[in-house]
C-alpha cells in the first residue's frame, strides 16, 4: 500500500497518493470481536453444560470458530480501506469481495464532521464523515488517529469552500 504526506497528495500526475487507515482501528474491532465472541463460548459452554451435559458443550466451539474467521476477515477489511487527496476531489477506496471507490469533489461538500465514540476515543481514534448535496455520496473515513482527522477536517472544509466559491 503507498503512503505519502498530505502535502504531496494529488501533486503526481494521475495516479492519486493513498494513506492507508492506522493500525489502532484493527486493534480495536480485533478486541472487540474477542471480547463478544469470547463472551458468547463462555456462555454457550456453561450453559450447555449444565443444562444438557458436558457433550453439548462442544457447541460452544462455533463462536471461537467464528472468532478465528472474523481475525481473518477484519484483518482483509481493513487493508482495503484507503483514501487520497487529489486537486479537486477526495478518493476513499474499501472492499475486499465488492470493491468500492467513492470520489467525492471539493465543491459538492456541505458539512465534514469529525466523530468519536466512547470505544474510539478509549482507542485515541477518530472518524471524518463528509456530506454532501446528495445523501447517497456521503462517505465515512473511520478510524483515524484525531489528529489526522481534524487536518483533514479542516483542509476539506478550506478545498470545499474554495470550490464552492468558485460555482
Amino acid at each position: 500500500m503507498e503512503t505519502g504526506s498530505p502535502a504531496d497528495a494529488g501533486t503526481t500526475g494521475t495516479e492519486p497518493i493513498w494513506t492507508g487507515l492506522p493500525p489502532g482501528l484493527l486493534r480495536m474491532r480485533r478486541l472487540l470481536l474477542v471480547v463478544w465472541l469470547g463472551l458468547t463460548a463462555l456462555a454457550v459452554a456453561l450453559l450447555l453444560g449444565l443444562l444438557a451435559g458436558p457433550l453439548w458443550a462442544a457447541f460452544a466451539l462455533l463462536p471461537l470458530a467464528a472468532l478465528a474467521w472474523g481475525w481473518v476477515l477484519l484483518g482483509r477489511n481493513w487493508r482495503s480501506w484507503r483514501y487520497a487527496e487529489r486537486a479537486d476531489d477526495l478518493l476513499i477506496s474499501r472492499g475486499v469481495l465488492w470493491h468500492e471507490e467513492t470520489v467525492v469533489p471539493y465543491g459538492r461538500m456541505q458539512l465534514v464532521e469529525v466523530t468519536s465514540g466512547p470505544v474510539e476515543r478509549h482507542f485515541g481514534l477518530a472518524s471524518v464523515q463528509l456530506h454532501t448535496a446528495a445523501a447517497a455520496t456521503d462517505a465515512t473515513i473511520p478510524g483515524l488517529d484525531p489528529a489526522e482527522a481534524e487536518r483533514l477536517r479542516d483542509r476539506l472544509t478550506e478545498l470545499g469552500e474554495a470550490r464552492s466559491a468558485g460555482l
